[in-house]
C-alpha cells in the first residue's frame, strides 16, 4: 500500500487545558479522510473507513488522536475508533441489542437489570464513537435529553424504596453541562432511600479538561456516595493530561474505577493488559472489570475467545497483586448479575 506523504499537516493541537471542554467536542474529527490524512495512513484505510462510517459515523477528539502513532494502521488506540469495512459484514450471533437493553426498560431512559439498582440513560451523545460499543445501534430519540425528560425517571426511582443505587450512563453523562448534572443529582437526592450514585464516563480519557472544579464540587457536595467508572483499554490512553484529570477526582475523595473491553488487536496480550493495570494503579485507579466483548452487529472483528481471556487473566494473576487484576466478566441477558469468567 502507498503511504500518504509525510508533508501532510500534523494533527492540530487540541484546545489548551484551560479552555472549555465543549470547544474540544466541537473540534472532534468526524471525517474519516481527515483522520487518515492526519495520521498518514494508507489510502486503503481511508476508503474502508469512509464506507463503514456511513453506517456508524466517526467521532474522535483531537486529544485522543494525538496519542496515536502516525503511519500505523494497527495502533491500538486508532483501532478502537477507525471504521473498518469488516463492520459491514453480517455475522451470525451478532445483534443490534446483544445485552437486551430493550427488555430492561422500565420507562424511556430508565433501565433495571439488577436488584437494587437503576440505570438512567442520560443522553445519546458520547465524546467518542467506539467501534465495539454495544449501543452503536442506539435509538437516538429514546433517552432523556432535558432535565424535564429525566423527571419521570427520577420520580419512578423515588417511588421504589428498593433502589439504593443509580447508574448514570448514555451516551456519556459527562457530555451534559455541569449545571444539568447538578440539577439531575439534586432530583435524585430527593429519594431518601437512594444511597449511591455511579457515573460511567469516558470523558476523562477522551477530553481530560472535562474534569472541571465545578464538576468535582458537584460530586463532593451531594449526600450520595459517588463512584466514577472510567473506560480505558490500553495504557497509551493514560497520558499526563489524563493523569492530572484523574488526580483531581481521586484527591477529592471520589473513588475511581476502570473498566475495559477485551479487544482483538488492542489489548489481547499479557503485556498490554499488565501495562494497563500497572498504569492505572500508579494513577490510584482500581482495575474493575475486563469485559468479554458484547456481540453487537459490526464488532465481530474485535472478538477474543473466552478461553483466551481466561488465560490472559491467569497470566496477570501470576505477575500482579490481586488488587491490580480486574474481574473478567460477561453480560448475559436475563441474569441477576454479570457472569464472572475468571
Amino acid at each position: 500500500m502507498e503511504i500518504v506523504a509525510s508533508h501532510h499537516p500534523p494533527v492540530p493541537s487540541p484546545p489548551p487545558a484551560t479552555s472549555r471542554w465543549q470547544e474540544a467536542l466541537k473540534r472532534a474529527v468526524r471525517d474519516p479522510g481527515q483522520l487518515c490524512e492526519m495520521l498518514q495512513l494508507p489510502a486503503a484505510c481511508r476508503d474502508s473507513a469512509q464506507r463503514a462510517a456511513r453506517d456508524f459515523p466517526l467521532f474522535v477528539p483531537l486529544e485522543f488522536i494525538r496519542r496515536m502513532r502516525p503511519g500505523d494502521p494497527h495502533d491500538p488506540l486508532l483501532r478502537q475508533v477507525l471504521p473498518l469495512s469488516q463492520e459491514l459484514d453480517s455475522v451470525p450471533g451478532y445483534l443490534a441489542d446483544p445485552v437486551d437493553d430493550a427488555a430492561a426498560v422500565r420507562q424511556p431512559g430508565l433501565l433495571q437489570k439488577y436488584p437494587g439498582r437503576n440505570l438512567i440513560v442520560t443522553t445519546s451523545t458520547c465524546a467518542v464513537h467506539c467501534r465495539y460499543c454495544f449501543r452503536r445501534h442506539f435509538n437516538q430519540n429514546g433517552p432523556p435529553r432535558t432535565l424535564g425528560d429525566a423527571q419521570a425517571a427520577c420520580d419512578q426511582i423515588a417511588r421504589d424504596p428498593m433502589i439504593q443505587e443509580v447508574v448514570l450512563s448514555g451516551g456519556d453523562p459527562w457530555t451534559l453541562p455541569d449545571a444539568r448534572l447538578a440539577a439531575l443529582i439534586s432530583q435524585l437526592e430527593s429519594g431518601p432511600h437512594l444511597q449511591r450514585l455511579r457515573i460511567h464516563t469516558r470523558l476523562p480519557i477522551m477530553i481530560p479538561q472535562r474534569v472541571t472544579d465545578q464538576l468535582v464540587a458537584c460530586l463532593k457536595n451531594t449526600r450520595l456516595t459517588c463512584v466514577v467508572v472510567i473506560h480505558a483499554n490500553h495504557a497509551a490512553e493514560l497520558d499526563q493530561d489524563v493523569a492530572q484529570a484523574l488526580a483531581r477526582l481521586v484527591d477529592a475523595g471520589i473513588p475511581v474505577l476502570n473498566q475495559s473491553v477485551l479487544l482483538q488487536g488492542v489489548n489481547d496480550t499479557p503485556e498490554a493488559l499488565i501495562a494497563l493495570s500497572l498504569r492505572l494503579i500508579a494513577l490510584r485507579v482500581l482495575p474493575y472489570y475486563l469485559h468479554q466483548l458484547d456481540q453487537v452487529a459490526g464488532a465481530a472483528h474485535f472478538y477474543v475467545p473466552p478461553e483466551r481471556g481466561c488465560a490472559l487473566i491467569a497470566t496477570m494473576r501470576a505477575q500482579l497483586p490481586g488488587y491490580a487484576v480486574p474481574r473478567y466478566v460477561r453480560e448475559q441477558p436475563g441474569r441477576a448479575s454479570k457472569t464472572v469468567l475468571a
